[in-house]
């Protein structure tokens, strides 16, 4: 059979291509990028957090989406340029606010079950990706947050999470590098950290010895379909050569590769891919930051927290990733398609980082900026599209990296319900 095409090569296109990969389909995986996890899948905050999955459809998002629109430095920025995409995102998004609690529940239970899958695969691979598994503690400096906390905990206990309610005197016990005042806080010891990039290229690496093509540098243009299969048209990327594309008044033409199906996995970019399918994947880039504390000395080691910690009210997460590195990542920017790394939002994080923990070195911080791929219900869309042969797994927002191996299991019983796997001969 023709190999099935997965469209990008972040944590979702690997894994997908991994799951199926294992139950044996031939697969070819297109990137734009040189290296597979080299978007919004290198340099999250690192958090695999099922205590995460609260989704954000609630009336107070929109009042302090209203009420920090004009404050650059705010958790949650909106940008007030008028942009027809965000507009009616923002309608369906204010349309599943019923669907709140559904939608919290039903996370809790897909990141639950990712675990599962990401575990077995990294240590059947035999993955390196700074592991830490001593939980993620959930922090409150105020009485609101910490009230909030404790609804939600409800939520999560009918997903079947666990979490332990913590005095301030308990937080510092268990991460005595922490400063700060605190009302009170969460444990989740089941909830872990790790280098999504290491991870991503490991099994990616994995991929290959299991047979799988990449073709990087590939900047896929158009998604075509006919009775013969999907048609993937691209033209390669600035810096890469291709034997059998010919070059016509110094420019390049189009490679078109044929393939019987087609898994988009393109984060945000597959809105446009799927409107090509005859779907709609309604996804907005929703723009988060992150700051890479570099641990150069054992001062500076002992200074930096172990355990991960997530601030709901700053919207604030840290993880440690080995012994010479810090993750401090968080915020929200609705403005686009925009990859500008700003000042006035990655200063918060420092200060943040200055404020708790106010001994770590922050004079060679490494900033970086990626867009999330969301859904208005804050629900990945996972499964076939309308057309026989088509299949997403995209749109996982902020929990791309705790919900992938559970939704690439899903994309993989899907196409194994519709598709048999045959050979070319067959």
């Amino acid at each position: 059979m023709k190999p099935i095409a997965i469209i990008g090569a972040g944590i979702t296109g690997i894994t997908t291509a991994y799951s199926l990969l294992n139950r044996g389909y031939p697969v070819t995986v297109y990137d734009r990028d040189r290296y597979a996890a080299m978007q919004t899948s290198f340099a999250n905050g690192g958090q695999l957090s099922a205590s995460n999955a609260e989704v954000w459809t609630q009336k107070s998002t929109i009042l302090k989406g209203m009420k920090w629109m004009f404050k650059k430095d705010a958790p949650l920025l909106v940008s007030p340029k008028p942009d027809w995409h965000k507009l009616s995102w923002m309608a369906e998004f204010v349309r599943n606010i019923p669907n709140y609690e559904a939608n919290t529940v039903e996370t809790v239970r897909l990141a639950l079950a990712a675990r599962e899958h990401l575990f077995a695969w990294a240590e059947k691979e035999n993955i390196d990706f700074d592991l830490e598994t001593r939980g993620i503690m959930h922090v409150y400096a105020n009485q609101k947050g910490f009230d909030h906390a404790t609804r939600v905990n409800e939520l999560l206990e009918r997903g079947g999470l666990t979490r332990e309610l913590l005095t301030p005197e308990q937080m510092k016990e268990i991460e005595p590098a922490l400063a700060g005042d605190f009302v009170g806080g969460y444990l989740t010891r089941s909830d872990s950290t790790g280098d999504i990039h290491k991870y991503t290229r490991g099994l990616a690496e994995a991929c290959v010895k299991m047979g799988a093509n990449f073709v990087y540098d590939a900047q896929v243009e158009e998604l075509e379909q006919d009775k013969h299969g999907i048609h993937v048209h691209f033209r390669p990327s600035a810096g890469r050569t291709s034997p059998v594309v010919p070059v016509v008044e110094g420019r390049e033409l189009r490679e078109r590769h044929s393939h019987s199906a087609v898994v988009i996995c393109a984060g945000t970019q597959s809105r446009h891919f799927a409107s090509q399918l005859g779907d709609r994947v309604n996804i907005y880039p929703v723009k988060g930051y992150s700051v890479t504390m570099p641990l150069k000395d054992s001062e500076s080691q002992s200074f930096a927290p172990w355990v991960s910690l997530l601030d709901d009210d700053a919207k604030v997460v840290t993880s440690r990733l080995g012994a010479d590195r810090l993750r401090i990542a968080g915020t929200a920017e609705f403005n686009g398609y925009n990859l500008d790394i700003r000042s006035d939002r990655i200063d918060p994080l420092i200060s943040w980082c200055r404020k708790y923990f106010p001994g770590i070195d922050t004079e060679h911080v490494v900033a970086w900026a990626g867009l999330r791929p969301m859904m208005p219900n804050m629900l990945p869309r996972v499964g076939a599209g309308k057309r026989p042969g088509v299949f997403y797994n995209t749109g996982h927002g902020h929990l791309g990296w705790t919900l992938a191996a559970a939704t690439a299991e899903l994309v993989g019983a899907a196409v194994k319900s519709s598709i048999p796997v045959t050979t070319e001969s067959e």
